[in-house]
Parts: C-alpha cells; structure tokens; sequence
C-alpha cells in the first residue's frame, strides 16, 4: 500500500470527524491486518504508550492546573501584577500577557492559562474600553504560551516519542518563552499607543502592591518548587508534577478556596484530559508501528534529505506543512502524528533535536490560535460568549509574531540552545 493512499485514508477519517485516537488506531489496526501481521502487536501497543515513568508527569501537571483552575488563583495573580504595572501604556494587556506567562510556569496547559487568565481578564480591559477583538486575540494568543513555558506537556510527549531529555526540553522553552511574552507585550503597547478608546489605570499605592503580592505568592511558589526542582536536579519532571500537585493542595486548601467538591470536580476534569491525551498516545503507537512497517517514515525521510539538501529549505518546508496541518488538527494530534514521521529527516539532517522540538511546539502554539480547529479560539469564545469570528480577528497578528519568533529561531538558535548548554 503506497504511503499517499495511507495518509490519505487517514486525511479522510478526520475530515469525517472520527475522533483522533479511533482514526489513528483504527488505521494501524488495518494496516497491520493488511500486513498482514498477528495483531496481538495492537494490545502490546497499547499497553507500551502507556508504560512510560516520564507520562506520569501529564496527569499530575493536569491535577495541579485543575485545582488551581478551581481554587480561582488566575484572579490573585492577575490583580498583583496589573497593580505593578497596570498604569503603565496597554498596562492591562502587558499584566494579562504576564499573567498567563506565570500561569503557564506552574500549570503546563494551554487551555488552563486561557481560561485561567481569560475569566478575569476580559471583563477588566472591556471594562477600560480595550477593543474586544483585541482582547480576545491577546488571551488566545498568550494561552498558549502554557505548552511552550515549561513545564510544557507537549515538551513532554516529545522527550517521549524522541527519547531527548525532557529537562533539557524544558530549559531550552526559556528563551523562546521569554521572547513571545516579550514580543506579546510589545505589541500590547503600541496597541495602546495607537487606540484612544481604552482608559489608563491609576497608579496603585504600595500598600496595594503589596497586598495583592501577598496574595499571588503562594501561587509563585507552587512555580519556584516545580520548576527550580527540575533544574536543581533534585526532581524529575514526573517527580516535580507530583510535588506541585500536592503543593496545590496544601496551598488551595490553606486559602480555603478548595473543598472536597471543587477537588472531586478537578479530578473527573483532569481525569478525561489524561484519558483522551492517552488515548491519542495509544492510538497514535499502533499506527506509527504500523507505518514503520510499512517504511513510511524512512520513505519521506529518504525524500525529504534526496530533494532538499539545504537545511533551511527543509525547515521552510516542515513549517509550510505543519501550518497546514494546523488548519485541520490539533496541537497533540498533531505533535503525534508528525514526529514520528519527520524526526528521521531531521537527524539525518543533523539538526539538533532539542531545537527541533522547540521550533515545533512554537508552530503547534499557531495552530492552537488558527481556524477552523484552533482550540484556544473556542475556549475564549465559550469564556466571553462572543462570536468566533470576532476572536479570529483578534488572533490574527499574534500568529504574526508567532510566525516571525519561529523564524527568528531558526536565525539565533543560540535562543533556543543557550540555556541548556549553560546548566547542563
């Protein structure tokens, strides 16, 4: 069977809206049968997508979000940090982009900084006459820095599928998570600079600062135990996941903003993520063992380094084909279907994996804020009850910047690399 009539079977079980984890499963169970192969291969599959120490640290990172989801700490760091700098120009949009960016320091996940942040942020900067096109596109945008600043599930899943360490991983989504919050922020400025509808806030006093510090630094502390276990050393990534969520617990709790039906809720939350993540995972185990067989991946990474000799060229062409695979799938879906496929090219083209993964997760990021299937897109019109359209709007020149942040990674790699050639 030829690799484009595969893919392209595949290409039509989503566009019928088969769920990911079914199609993907489904397909490599036919094509083992076509194999033909005994297909005792699929449960032995299935039980090894799973049999990974290092994915204990998505279920924990889930459970930890979720509580803080539940426990409404997206309002207390909000409030500390518009009471910094929410006077200064667009103040309100450089505290919400700062927001997320802590936000996704401890929880991870892109949809729980959107819908963190967004619940809070978007009635205060309507309220000051931000434009709501402007504000939808800007908490879209800055939810997905939850799956770039580590630590980063999809980074994760990449250290998985690839075998590249996953602290490394996270060290090397510093630079590049820096640089979007820094561009972000930016461009909330001259925003600002150039509309006149939305109001300044006054300048908090310092007994406002502090007070509202006092209340966000519980939540900072969650971020400084996971992270500085990590890069300490003293934890691994699935150890500090553990240690955040009962950090969560025990700080929720002490806040009394937690109570058992908020932790029962957060629970069956986090628990159908995980089962769908995983079902995705297992799912997408059986048919890249199926396309194995069948030297797919060999065959296109054969082509890619037989046609493209350049290295540049071959990224332009990795970043054409996931922008486009961005219009149809979702972030994980993505990151599982193409990974395995593309890394082959990639190590022959001897460039390095760690770079790769992170130029990756930031054109998955894109595809997080693109039509028709961009997730960030839906959770911020389920927050603010708006039209689809109007976020669209907004989010278009954040995937701008996105786009010139990828590419300004591939000029200054050091971006990217620096970091973990520094520590480790």
């Amino acid at each position: 069977m030829s690799p484009f009539l595969i893919l392209g079977l595949l290409v039509l079980l989503l566009t019928l809206r088969v769920p990911v984890a079914f199609a993907l499963g489904g397909m490599g169970a036919f094509l083992l049968a076509y194999f033909p192969l005994p297909l005792n291969a699929i449960p032995q599959r299935l039980f090894g997508a799973m049999d990974s120490f290092e994915l204990l640290a998505v279920p924990m990172f889930l459970l930890m979000s979720n509580i803080l989801l539940k426990a409404k700490v997206g309002k207390d760091l909000f409030a500390a940090v518009q009471s910094w700098i929410g006077h200064w120009p667009g103040g309100l949009g450089i505290a919400t982009i700062f927001s997320c960016g802590l936000f996704s320091a401890v929880s991870g996940s892109s949809v729980a900084t959107a819908a963190t942040i967004g619940t809070v942020a978007i009635p205060e900067m309507t309220k000051r006459g931000y434009p709501k096109h402007f504000v939808y596109g800007l908490l879209a945008a800055g939810g997905t820095l939850g799956i770039l600043i580590p630590p980063s599930i999809p980074l994760i899943i990449y250290g998985v599928i690839t075998e590249v360490s996953i602290t490394r991983l996270f060290l090397a989504g510093i630079g590049p998570g820096i640089l979007l919050i820094t561009v972000f922020m930016a461009y909330s400025i001259l925003f600002a600079k150039f509309n006149s509808s939305y109001e300044s806030l006054p300048k908090a006093s310092w007994q406002e600062r502090l007070r509202a510090s006092k209340l966000a630094f519980p939540t900072i502390l969650i971020a400084i135990i996971v992270i500085g276990s990590i890069y300490t050393g003293a934890a691994t990534p699935s150890e500090s996941a553990a240690l955040g969520f009962i950090a969560a617990l025990i700080v929720t709790f002490l806040m009394k903003r937690m109570n058992l039906t908020l932790l029962k809720e957060a629970v069956e939350d986090s628990a159908k993520t995980t089962i769908m993540i995983f079902a995705i995972i297992a799912g997408a185990k059986v048919f890249s063992y199926a396309i194995t067989l069948y030297q797919i991946p060999q065959e296109i990474s054969q082509l890619l380094v037989t046609h493209i000799q350049d290295s540049g060229l071959f990224i332009l062409a990795v970043g054409v084909v996931l922008l486009f695979v961005g219009f149809f799938l979702e972030s994980m879906s993505m990151l599982l279907i193409m990974v395995p496929v593309l890394f082959p090219a990639v190590m022959d083209k001897m460039i390095d994996p760690i770079w790769f993964g992170l130029f990756f997760v930031v054109l998955i990021e894109t595809a997080l804020i693109t039509p028709p299937v961009g997730l960030n897109l839906f959770i911020i019109q389920a927050i603010s009850g708006s039209k689809i359209q109007e976020v669209i709007k907004g989010a278009w020149p954040f995937m701008l910047i996105m786009l010139f942040s990828a590419t300004l990674m591939w000029f200054w790699k050091d971006l990217v690399l620096f970091i973990p050639k520094m520590l480790l």
